[in-house]
């Protein structure tokens, strides 16, 4: 049976520091070895035709973790932003940071508007990083959007419907999410897209982030493929329109 591919695939990276506890290492180097798994999914997806991949780095609630961890994940970032993005432009992988960039210090910050103008222009996959992302927070700003627009006079507040705010939510000109993938064995959404992921099919592995690897890519994808989408239909209904 022929692979359905997913036009676009979210991540949940989960498990880098119980890697690095079961090697006996620092939790750093579990996100160490979680940025080289990063780097071969982002090439995976984009060989096999992959639209958008979203990976979740860093929510809104990572920032509770110890101040040590904090400090490295953001060094971390820093680092990746000011080092992958000449391979995403190579590669014409268009860069999107999607979250409340605002909490970031100033050279993330800088770096990160410098990355995404960099490939702005690319027309190959594209590569969102959910970075100080909730998904809570994104309906919220999406909400507080539209009520501006309402105090200025720009829009009325029954016009206000689903499409309107997928509008203003983070990714919504791109297609909502086929597959979402969580490693590690946990089994929930943890506050990620939430608005998105209203018909998204989910794949658990209890993989390690840094251990997943293109093959780890395909089960997932050949899982997916044997999904069958509804969407509210009746199967009878789906058999009619194949």
């Amino acid at each position: 049976m022929e692979t359905t591919l997913p036009k676009h695939v979210a991540i949940i990276m989960d498990g880098n520091n119980r890697w690095a506890k079961k090697r006996l290492l620092g939790g750093i180097s579990g996100h160490q070895a979680g940025a080289k798994a990063v780097r071969t999914t982002v090439e995976a997806c984009a060989r096999r035709g992959v639209e958008v991949l979203t990976l979740y780095a860093f929510s809104s609630e990572n920032w509770r973790r110890p101040k040590d961890e904090v400090n490295a994940l953001m060094d971390l970032f820093l680092k990746a932003l000011n080092r992958e993005v000449s391979k995403l432009a190579k590669n014409n992988l268009q860069l999107r940071i999607i979250g409340d960039v605002s909490g970031f210090s100033p050279a993330i910050q800088q770096a990160i508007v410098k990355a995404e103008q960099q490939t702005a222009g690319n027309t190959g996959m594209v590569l969102a990083i959910a970075a100080n992302y909730g998904g809570r927070w994104d309906i919220l700003q999406a909400t507080r959007s539209l009520i501006r627009d309402v105090q200025n006079g720009l829009l009325n507040a029954d016009d206000i419907d689903e499409a309107l705010i997928n509008e203003r939510v983070m990714l919504g000109d791109l297609p909502a999410p086929d597959l979402c993938i969580r490693t590690a064995g946990e089994q929930r959404i943890s506050n990620f897209l939430l608005w998105q992921m209203a018909y998204t099919e989910f794949y658990f592995t209890d993989e390690y982030w840094p251990d997943f690897n293109e093959q780890s890519i395909d089960r997932a994808f050949d899982a997916f493929s044997r999904r069958v989408r509804r969407f509210g239909k009746t199967d009878d209904q789906i058999e009619q329109e194949n």
